[in-house]
């Protein structure tokens, strides 16, 4: 289970903003995560903590194929991203580095920044427990809950080999 306050932002937010490019001249996660939504929110470093849920309209991630922007999001705190729809590479980036990312439209639409939110990725379940609302994403598969859990395809790689 993944609990947390809402940050919300709404359609369209591409990796330039989620990663400014002046700052990809390092990989560094910490680094990154300072600078990590800044030019759409300057307040969002200081604002965000450690399980904070991320929401946002259709087409989250869209823009450059760059890695950077999910890792800057996960290093920074959010535990998960509910949006309508992810850019396609966004989408796969986000769950090769171990950030979990889940559509439902239906969520990302009512969920309003501050409240609070508990996210089952096994299930798809969210709940909105400010308002007792709860809504239903559809649940991650197996394997990728696994990569999530392993904190990314790398380390679920590295787990399968140390088991071999």
């Amino acid at each position: 289970m993944l609990k947390g306050k809402v940050i919300k932002y709404g359609d369209n937010v591409d990796t330039d903003v989620i990663i400014p490019a002046r700052y990809l001249n390092t990989s560094n996660p910490m680094e990154l995560a300072k600078h990590c939504m800044e030019d759409i929110d300057a307040s969002f470093v200081e604002r965000v903590e450690t399980g904070d849920v991320m929401i946002s309209g259709r087409n989250f991630g869209c823009g450059s194929s760059r890695e950077h922007a999910p890792i800057a999001i996960k290093a920074s705190g959010i535990s998960c991203i509910i949006a309508v729809s992810f850019a396609r590479i966004f989408y796969r980036n986000a769950i090769n580095i171990g950030l979990p990312i889940l559509e439902c439209e239906e969520a990302a639409k009512a969920i309003e920044k501050g409240q609070q939110v508990e996210v089952d990725l096994g299930s798809g379940n969210i709940i909105n427990h400010t308002t007792g609302e709860s809504y239903k994403a559809a649940p991650f598969p197996e394997f990728m809950q696994e990569l999530i859990v392993a904190g990314g395809l790398i380390n679920y790689v590295k787990k399968g080999r140390a088991q071999e």
